[in-house]
C-alpha cells in the first residue's frame, strides 16, 4: 500500500463520524480541502473496467470491439454489469449508469476506468456519485466530450485527478497513442503535451488545420481545468464547477456555430470567473460550419478574451479530433502563448 493510500486512509477514518451525520456533499468538502490526489499510473496487465456513463454505442458488437480494443493495449477486462442497458439516448437508467460507475471504483480488481463513448447523460449522475468511495480508490478515469461533467465533478469533489482524453469506442492514432503513453504509462516530470502531429516537410505542403493561433501574448502556470465547452457551461452555478481561481482553462466543442460558442462563453464571462484564471487553452471547435452573416470562429475567440489580457492559445489536440492528447484535470501546467506550448509542470500519475 503506497504512502498516498495511507494517508488517504487515515484521512478517511477521521472524517467516518462526520460522515454518520452530515450529507456527503459536506465530507467531500472536507476531502476536497487537502491536496490532490494522483492515480496509479497504467501497467501491462493491470484490469481496466468499462462502463457507459452517458449514452451507449448502436450495438453490442461495438461492445466486443471496445473490450477487444483494452486487450490491444495490454490490459485485462471488466465490463460493468447494465454495459449493454440502453434507454433512448442514455445508456440505461440513472441509478444503472451510476451503480455502474459506483462498483469500478469501489472494485479492487479494478485498476482504471475507461469510457466507451459520451454523448449525453453525464450530468444526470453527479448527485449520485459516492465521492468517498472515489476518493479512497483513486484510479484513472478517462474519456471526454460529455464525460466532462463528470471528470469535473470528481476533482472538485474529492482532489483526484482525472483525464480529459481518448474513448475505449475509438482507435487510438499513432499520435493518440504517442500522448497517452506521455501522460498514463511513462509520465515524466515535466512533458509537453497537444502539439501539432508532424507531417513530413515537403514542398507546396503546409498543415493548414493544426495551426496554433496566439490570440493574447504571455506566459502562466495554473491548475487545469476544463474540457467539453458545453458541459462544462451546464456546472456553473453548481457545486460541481470546478475551481477557477489561478487555473488555465482549456476548452473544445463540436457541431457548435459561432454564435452558440459566442452565447456560451458569454454565460462564462457573466459569471465572473474567466478573470480569476491565469491561462486560457482552445483546442479544436469542429464541425462548426457556417456562413452567411456572422462573426467567424476566431472573432468570437477574440472579442471575448482579448479584453481579459489573460495568455490565450488557439488551436492545441484537445477535442473531437482523431489525434488527440490526454489532459488530466487538476495537474499544474504552464501556458505559453508565444511558442505554443502547454508543459505539465508534474507527473499526472504515481
Amino acid at each position: 500500500m503506497s504512502l498516498k493510500r495511507r494517508q488517504l486512509l487515515k484521512l478517511f477514518a477521521s472524517f467516518s463520524a462526520l460522515a454518520a451525520t452530515t450529507a456527503p456533499s459536506a465530507v467531500s468538502k472536507a476531502l476536497n480541502s487537502n491536496s490532490i490526489i494522483k492515480p496509479e499510473r497504467l501497467r501491462q496487465g493491470m484490469t481496466i473496467g468499462l462502463v457507459t456513463p452517458a449514452s451507449n454505442v448502436p450495438e453490442d458488437e461495438d461492445l466486443l470491439a471496445a473490450s477487444d480494443f483494452v486487450r490491444s493495449l495490454g490490459f485485462e477486462v471488466k465490463t460493468s454489469p447494465n454495459l449493454r442497458s440502453r434507454k433512448q439516448y442514455l445508456a440505461g437508467s440513472d441509478r444503472q449508469r451510476a451503480d455502474d460507475l459506483n462498483s469500478m471504483f469501489a472494485n479492487p480488481e479494478v485498476d482504471a476506468i475507461f469510457c466507451i463513448r459520451g454523448g449525453y447523460g453525464s450530468g444526470r449522475l453527479l448527485r449520485s456519485l459516492d465521492y468517498e468511495t472515489i476518493a479512497i480508490n483513486p484510479k484513472i478515469i478517462m474519456g471526454y466530450s460529455d464525460i466532462t461533467a463528470i471528470l469535473n465533478a470528481i476533482h472538485t469533489h474529492t482532489g483526484l485527478l482525472t483525464f480529459h482524453g481518448p474513448i475505449a469506442g475509438d482507435n487510438f492514432s499513432e499520435y493518440t497513442y504517442n500522448q497517452y503513453n506521455r501522460v498514463l504509462v511513462e509520465p515524466r516530470q515535466t512533458i509537453q503535451i497537444g502539439e501539432a502531429p508532424n507531417f513530413p516537410v515537403r514542398p507546396g505542403f503546409v498543415d493548414r488545420v493544426n495551426r496554433l493561433t496566439t490570440i493574447v501574448t504571455g506566459s502562466a502556470e495554473g491548475h487545469l481545468i476544463g474540457g467539453n465547452l458545453s458541459l462544462l457551461v451546464t456546472l456553473m452555478g453548481t457545486p460541481y464547477e470546478p475551481n477557477f481561481d489561478g487555473a488555465i482553462l482549456f476548452l473544445e466543442d463540436v457541431s457548435e456555430p459561432p454564435y452558440s460558442v459566442d452565447r456560451m462563453l458569454t454565460h462564462l464571462w457573466l459569471t465572473g470567473k474567466l478573470e480569476q484564471l491565469s491561462g486560457i487553452v482552445l483546442g479544436k471547435f469542429t464541425d462548426s460550419e457556417y456562413s452567411g452573416n456572422t462573426l467567424s470562429m476566431e472573432q468570437v475567440f477574440r472579442e471575448r478574451f482579448e479584453p481579459l489580457e489573460l495568455p490565450t492559445l488557439r488551436g492545441l489536440m484537445i477535442g473531437h479530433v482523431e489525434d488527440k492528447t490526454v489532459v488530466p484535470i487538476g495537474a499544474r501546467a504552464r501556458l505559453d502563448a508565444d511558442q505554443g506550448t502547454l508543459t505539465l509542470l508534474e507527473q499526472a500519475v504515481l
